[in-house]
């Protein structure tokens, strides 16, 4: 791969790697996937350190053009400055298009994969829980879906619901959750007109700044761990990818996901996350209650 660049860009692109180890993770696509849109040097060096670092093209581009960015202004490439400014990646203030607040720390976020598991979450006490049914009969969709808000209104949860944007409009959900392409057939501006919060899960840089662009209630991020309950594209992002991009998005809420349990959630907080969501940890626990009143003291 380096045949792109010449030795002292080589040596560059090594020293960012070396200082950089932290955010490595195994590569997952081929030379081929890796494209340059400028033979600018500084940009070629950065986006092929990013890439052999795990980073995937379109995460890597993001990272290559903020570190032109940071270089403009300085003398020389700095292998130590990964570029962390919002400004960098073109992340603004929040405008007034933005979708209804929720809290800036929503605490533990546990998925509930039925009805039945939101009623049973919300009278442990629980203030976070989306609902997360899969199934492609439309009349036990409707049914989960509106004893779900029925409860979560119930107990004053903050429940959002995973994909079903629509019923959750009709039925006055608190919010919705979307994951990427959902935002390609979602009705947004429906949405937040509606007044529901929104919720976007992220893989990396590229799916962040398309996220914050619809200034959402709040931005999940992840996989933080490897994770058995989805099949993802993108490989599990780490701690120290988490610590850059909970700087980079400090003025949303945030939700660390992926893997996520007692042995790890201090580490996942540690990074800047103001919640953590849980599915396995809490869900195939022995007693599930007992599990949430233990994760809850991490948020105290």
């Amino acid at each position: 791969m380096m045949h792109h660049l010449n030795p002292s860009e080589h040596a560059l692109a090594q020293a960012i790697i070396k200082f950089h180890q932290n955010l490595q993770i195994p590569q997952k696509e081929d030379l081929q996937s890796l494209t340059f849109s400028s033979n600018d040097p500084i940009y070629r060096i950065t986006k092929t350190a990013a890439w052999q670092l795990g980073f995937i093209n379109q995460d890597a581009q993001c990272i290559a053009l903020a570190w032109q960015k940071q270089c403009a202004s300085q003398e020389q490439l700095d292998p130590l400055a990964w570029p962390a400014s919002p400004m960098l990646f073109g992340i603004h203030p929040n405008s007034s298009e933005s979708f209804a607040p929720c809290p800036k720390n929503l605490g533990l976020y546990v998925v509930a994969p039925d009805a039945s598991w939101v009623k049973k979450l919300a009278q442990a006490g629980l203030k976070t829980i989306q609902l997360r049914f899969k199934s492609s009969d439309q009349q036990q969709i409707l049914e989960q879906v509106k004893t779900a808000i029925a409860t979560g209104r119930e107990y004053d949860s903050q429940l959002f619901i995973n994909d079903y944007w629509e019923l959750a409009i009709e039925e006055a959900a608190y919010g919705v959750h979307l994951g990427q392409e959902d935002l390609d057939t979602a009705d947004l501006s429906r949405i937040r007109a509606a007044g529901l919060r929104l919720g976007i899960s992220t893989h990396g840089y590229a799916e962040m700044l398309r996220a914050q662009q619809y200034a959402p209630s709040y931005i999940a991020l992840g996989a933080i761990f490897p994770t058995t309950l989805k099949q993802m594209q993108t490989a599990p992002q780490g701690l120290g990818r988490l610590t850059y991009y909970a700087q980079l998005l400090a003025q949303y809420p945030l939700v660390g996901i992926g893997g996520v349990d007692e042995n790890n959630i201090t580490q996942v907080l540690d990074t800047g996350v103001g919640s953590a969501a849980l599915v396995r940890a809490v869900i195939n626990s022995p007693d599930y209650t007992a599990a949430i009143n233990r994760l809850k003291k991490h948020f105290q």
